[in-house]
């Protein structure tokens, strides 16, 4: 069974499930609008989930929570049987593994975080794996999701939370920032898609994806994340200090402040290649200036 298999995530896994053979059950307080091959559909709410729904529940050997960070949180784990497998994919890990010791549910219980758009697909992307209650069924489907191509990656919790807010409540924050600086500066957008150098042209396709993504998510992403306020400090003050030095003429700080910018690289050469494609990729399909 997949809970909240109407969502992006759920959608995903329910897919890949049914590809494979298996039975996929998905249950959703909203019917799906199409009919979906090898998926049938249950409309119901975990958080009070009828005598129908918890029937079911008792007798599925793997339910997939997909689900916002408080929903889950409301849910009971008491329907888990003791060889059940309980996977959540919240953007969020700490909460719900507090949840999970205080109410020593049966079964196992994995925690996954596919760190990409679930329209991307899976095949050679990287998928954080928390085991919150470990057992035979976690590496089962742990070796389901590299079979399926994704690269799994194994953190604890407090791990993930701490990955989450640097690698994406940071990079959506500054990408937002970005956009919101650049509607204050009042310049023609025509222009500046006529002349936007390469970085300006990738950070403008940022821009525009995050934006038009569904806004609960990286709302979790900012506002569930406990680390995620240090990122948006961090930002803050590295903004600020750049001011700071710019104001104060000194060049010799700007270098300084480039080389403490480019030490958070972790492989120069991959990365600078990696930069090389991307902008290929962009002269081919924006316009852009000649400087970067």
């Amino acid at each position: 069974m997949v809970i909240g298999g109407n969502g992006e995530v759920g959608r995903l896994i329910a897919s890949l499930l049914a590809a494979d053979g298996d039975t996929v059950l998905t249950l959703d307080p909203v019917a799906p609008t199409a009919a979906r091959p090898g998926i049938a559909h249950l409309v119901g709410d975990i958080v009070d989930p009828d005598a129908e729904a918890r029937a079911v529940l008792r007798a599925t050997p793997l339910v997939v929570l997909a689900v916002p960070e408080s929903v889950a949180m409301e849910t009971e784990l008491t329907f888990l049987g003791a060889r059940s497998l309980l996977v959540e994919t919240l953007s969020v890990k700490s909460g719900f593994a507090r949840k999970v010791d205080a109410a020593d549910p049966p079964g196992s219980i994995l925690g996954i975080n596919p760190m990409f758009a679930p329209s991307l697909g899976m095949d050679g992307r990287p998928v954080a794996a928390v085991v919150h209650r470990d057992g035979s069924a976690v590496e089962n489907f742990l070796g389901r999701i590299s079979d399926w191509g994704g690269r799994v990656v194994h953190v604890d919790a407090e791990q993930h939370d701490r990955l989450a807010a640097a690698t994406q409540a940071l990079t959506h924050a500054a990408v937002l920032a970005f956009g919101s600086a650049l509607a204050k500066l009042e310049v023609d957008p025509r222009l500046i898609d006529s002349l936007a150098p390469p970085p300006a042209t990738t950070l403008l396709a940022l821009v525009d994806r995050v934006t038009s993504g569904e806004p609960a998510v990286y709302w979790d992403v900012q506002a569930g994340n406990p680390y995620a306020g240090r990122a948006r400090d961090a930002l803050a003050e590295s903004l600020q200090e750049l001011n700071e030095i710019v104001t104060s003429e000194s060049e010799t700080d700007f270098t300084s402040f480039m080389g403490q910018a480019g030490a958070a690289v972790p492989n120069h050469t991959a990365y600078r290649a990696l930069c090389t494609r991307l902008f290929g990729i962009v002269r081919g399909n924006a316009h852009e200036g000649d400087r970067s």
